[in-house]
């Protein structure tokens, strides 16, 4: 039998090698610590990263499913726990960790920590975004919160001086880490409150570790920060470090940098938008002159300029004809009321009582009162006789 009968490929024995630790239960449901090297976050969503101690290293890939559900961006340096299973990857012949989830290694308990108190502050309401106030535009003095040493600081004035040379930094030194830093941050916002130190407030750090950044994570700093009445900026850590400080400041900047750029603005950059502004000014000038400059032309052009008493001759005619309209009106009102009256007349005069004497009729009255009955006369009455020509008293036998 020849060798090259009984050789596989190496595609089988990378399989066989897969299937032998899919077998073992141990391999598929692992615990292991180490320190992160080579992370990449991709574009996909997928998380690549070697996990090592101080003898070895072991590749690992989180996916995206499991990657969304982290409560931390991991970063080169930092320890963690992983859980995962060791599987083959057949292409290349390398066995590493499929990630299922990580903590940071001795931290878990402060990320509960944070998270509690993360939802004790937001039900608070020192979140919320009717409270936070705007940063100033052109703020005089910028008051920074942070270590006195170190690039942050420095950072800060270059890029404000940068943007604007007559800005004013105003720094008051404070522990961004360790034991009592919370309560001396807290004091210092109250300080430049209490004395009106500043326009605005930048507290800044550089990155660290969770342990690092915790003094921005205390109840203190985070009640100081929302009870600020100057405009806080919050620039605790590098882009993808969060801490509370930055959820209950006015403005969070990624990192000490932007935080400049957001307070100081680019003198350049206003002095080239106000000759812009002027520019647009005066040429908006320009047009309203050339147009009511054309406007006025009009208006002389017209016929009430030229001919001014031609309107008001013709307002004469029309009030003539108004009149003569109305005297129309009036005769023929009155021709109407005429016609009518002479009706009413003629009734009043078929039914009047001097009608029916000119027929032969009288009438006969006693004291004014017109007789309807003999019982209203006695013998010896004298009453009166109305002939249609006048009276004529009578003797009643």
């Amino acid at each position: 039998m020849k060798y090259a009968d009984m050789a596989i490929t190496v595609s089988d024995l990378n399989r066989y090698i897969k299937e032998k630790i899919a077998e073992d239960e141990f391999l598929n449901n692992i615990l292991i610590k180490g320190e992160i090297s080579n992370f990449k976050n991709h574009y996909t969503g997928h998380m690549y990263f070697t996990l090592k101690d101080e003898n070895s290293l072991i590749k690992c890939i989180c996916f995206k499913t499991y990657a969304q559900k982290l409560t931390f961006m991991p970063k080169d340096g930092m320890k963690v726990i992983v859980l995962g299973g060791v599987s083959v990857f057949e292409r290349d012949g390398v066995y590493q960790i499929y990630v299922k989830a990580m903590e940071e290694d001795g931290l878990g308990d402060l990320y509960t920590k944070y998270q509690k108190l993360k939802i004790k502050l937001e039900k608070q309401g020192l979140f919320e975004e009717e409270h936070k106030m705007p940063i100033p535009l052109m703020p005089k003095i910028i008051g920074v919160l942070t270590s006195q040493t170190g690039s942050v600081i420095r950072d800060i004035i270059n890029v404000s001086t940068r943007r604007n040379p007559n800005v004013y930094i105003r720094l008051l030194p404070v522990p961004v880490q360790g034991e009592g830093a919370a309560e001396k941050i807290a004091a210092g916002i109250e300080y430049m409150n209490r004395n009106k130190l500043a326009d605005v407030l930048i507290l800044a750090r550089g990155g660290g570790s969770l342990e690092d950044l915790w003094p921005f994570n205390e109840e203190v700093v985070a009640h100081s920060i929302y009870h600020s009445e100057i405009p806080i900026i919050s620039a605790v850590g590098h882009e993808t470090d969060f801490c509370l400080a930055d959820f209950v400041a006015d403005l969070r900047a990624p990192t000490p940098s932007a935080a400049a750029e957001l307070a100081v603005p680019d003198s350049y950059e206003v002095k080239r938008k106000i000759d812009t502004y002027q520019d647009r000014l005066r040429n908006l000038l320009i047009k309203k002159i050339e147009f009511m400059k054309l406007r006025y032309e009009k208006c002389m052009a017209s016929s009430v300029f030229k001919e001014p008493l031609r309107q008001i001759s013709d307002h004469y005619l029309k009030l003539d004809g108004y009149i003569k309209e109305i005297e129309n009106q009036i005769k023929i009102k009155q021709e109407q009321q005429k016609t009518k009256y002479m009706e009413v007349v003629a009734k009043l005069d078929a039914f009047s009582p001097l009608k029916t004497l000119s027929r032969g009729y009288t009438i006969a009255e006693k004291e004014g009162k017109i007789i309807k009955s003999k019982e209203q006369v006695k013998t010896g009455d004298i009453i009166d006789i109305r002939f249609t020509d006048g009276k004529k008293q009578a003797m009643v036998k």
